[in-house]
């Protein structure tokens, strides 16, 4: 009796399983992280198959920002990452609807006798598991204990470590949802949330904020500047929580706000000591400084109890023993600047106009005469030829760059005497430049 109820059971499971499935997914609030998909079972629908038995040719429906993985025996066998419909396709649940009709037959025949073999029930474990692919935002944090952060002004030479509280709020994104289900949800019931997870991850960010801040400590940023400095603190995150939640969760850290920090009393009023205390290595500032208490002190000194007389004397007697006046200071900033204007480069003098007749050599040298200063190399052969309007030295009668023909009534003119050409041989000098010759009618070429 057994067996024929396993058969019996077998055959209706197989063909309650024969239609299609049509799965979806509700919207995924910012709470959830993973979902399990849900068959479409309506007033109207006669599917009654069973819930873990996806049949060959069903529809996955996937909404944007959702990823769908299709599990099948406790392993993601598929993965439906884009918006759309995904037609499921798989031999173990066969379907006389899916596919040739013949194929379908038989396919389910050998799934009744693997039914009978488990008394009657699939021998197969299907699911599908939505994830939450946006960006779950609105995670809070806080220090509950302070933490270090190095304070670096390079302008005053400060390096000191002070205790910084900071809050604010972080986002996250799954980015790999296969490392997501295999090492963070697993197995889940209905639907896995976020408050799962939040307490880990808060911690976990609060662990890997020191060495982000030190990354940008390291830059001289001061904490009231850390708000404005939030992507680069996101992107140091990022890369000390690389291998934990990058490389083994699919996760990455989004975006990172944080609300302005805050520092112990005593730690803020060692830092503007030691910066006010710096502006004194300044002697003008020291003298500024020091001519202004001199004039309060002489206002307090007018309004002594004990008599203006006994002021003054008490103020002349702490000027004594400071060992610095104010003329002093000046006379000391007067000498620095001096120093270092004189230590500054000097400005290049202006570039003099090139003489007339100059021709430069190969060296570099500029030269006037018919041999170079420098190496005693012979000043080149001028160009022979009539010079065109665009600029190209010619010797024919068209321009051998823009095809102009040469101008009519122009004559070229070359010295007789030692062959010196002018820059523009139709417009010589009086004199040839190089050994005093009049330019007369022997000299046209």
């Amino acid at each position: 009796m057994g067996l024929i109820k396993a058969a019996l059971n077998a055959v209706g499971g197989n063909l309650a399983d024969q239609y299609k499935e049509y799965i979806y997914c509700d919207s995924l609030s910012n709470d959830i992280l993973a979902v399990k998909g849900h068959k479409r079972v309506g007033s109207r629908g006669t599917n009654k198959g069973d819930d873990n038995v996806i049949t060959d040719g069903s529809a996955i429906a996937v909404n944007e920002g959702q990823c769908a993985l299709i599990v099948v025996d406790g392993k993601v066998s598929e993965v439906a990452n884009e918006a759309g419909v995904f037609e499921f396709k798989s031999a173990l649940s066969p379907s006389v609807f899916s596919g040739n009709l013949g194929d379908g037959i038989i396919n389910s025949l050998k799934d009744i006798g693997t039914r009978i073999s488990y008394g009657g029930q699939a021998g197969h474990d299907m699911r599908v598991y939505y994830v939450n692919m946006k960006e779950i935002m609105g995670n809070r944090y806080g220090t509950v204990n302070p933490i270090p952060f190095r304070v670096v002004d390079n302008n005053i030479g400060l390096d000191v470590d002070v205790s910084l509280r900071c809050n604010g709020e972080y986002s996250y994104r799954i980015t790999n949802p296969v490392l997501f289900y295999t090492n963070v949800c697993g197995n889940f019931g209905e639907s896995f949330n976020r408050s799962n997870i939040d307490s880990m991850l808060k911690t976990e960010i609060l662990t890997a904020l020191q060495p982000a801040l030190g990354k940008i400590s390291e830059q001289g940023v001061r904490p009231s500047m850390l708000p404005s400095k939030a992507m680069e603190i996101s992107d140091a995150l990022n890369e000390v929580l690389s291998k934990k939640w990058g490389e083994t969760r699919g996760m990455v850290v989004a975006s990172f706000g944080m609300n302005p920090p805050t520092l112990p009393k005593e730690d803020q009023e060692m830092i503007t000591n030691l910066q006010r205390s710096a502006v004194m290595r300044n002697p003008g500032m020291a003298a500024a400084t020091l001519v202004e208490a001199q004039a309060s002190a002489m206002k307090t000194a007018a309004g002594n109890q004990g008599g203006a007389m006994m002021g003054f004397m008490g103020m002349n007697m702490a000027q004594n023993q400071g060992g610095f006046n104010a003329q002093d200071l000046f006379q000391m900033n007067a000498q620095q600047q001096a120093q270092a204007a004189a230590q500054a480069p000097a400005q290049a003098p202006a570039q003099a106009a090139p003489a007339a007749g100059s021709w430069k050599c190969e060296c570099g040298t500029t030269n006037t005469g018919k041999f170079c200063a420098n190496c005693g190399k012979p000043k080149p052969a001028q160009a022979e030829g009539w010079t065109c309007s665009c600029g190209a030295v010619n010797k024919g009668k068209f321009c051998q760059n823009c095809g102009k023909p040469r101008p009519a009534g122009a004559p070229v003119y070359r010295c007789d005497k030692c062959g010196w050409q002018p820059e523009d041989p139709t417009k010589p000098p009086k004199f040839c430049p190089e050994c005093g010759d009049p330019f007369d009618a022997n000299d046209i070429v």
